[in-house]
């Protein structure tokens, strides 16, 4: 354990009476409420000088990850999209031998074209 420095134990050294103002952390400040598809709501806290245009419409909500955003009759709704695909998804979308080849040969045929080489054969 370290000793020798005169500060109280749990205090913060350099934060006097007028520190925080001095930081800025008692400047104005302006709420702004967000609400995700589940109805949790999140505050935020703004600048009250920033326009209305640099403050975001959706955020993403800390509690469920969800999209939320600063209309609580209409919050942004859940995406669709998987997160993650599993093994079997992927065989699904795989395409068959001939249509492997023939995009194989396709890009082959254009890579060509582009080098101004022809086909060996």
């Amino acid at each position: 354990m370290a000793s020798g420095n005169s500060a109280i134990r749990g205090s913060r050294v350099g934060a006097g009476p007028m520190g925080e103002q001095d930081r800025g952390f008692h400047a104005d400040r302006v709420a702004v409420s967000y609400w995700d598809a589940q109805g949790n709501e999140t505050v935020r806290y703004f600048a009250a000088s920033l326009p209305d245009e640099e403050i975001p419409e959706t955020i993403d909500s800390p509690s469920t990850g969800l999209p939320a955003g600063r209309d609580k009759e209409n919050p942004p709704s859940v995406s669709k999209l998987e997160p993650y695909k599993t093994h079997l998804a992927y065989v699904k979308e795989r395409r068959s031998d001939e249509e492997a080849a023939a995009l194989l040969e396709e890009a082959l045929t254009q890579l060509r074209a582009r080098r101004g080489q022809t086909p060996k054969e």
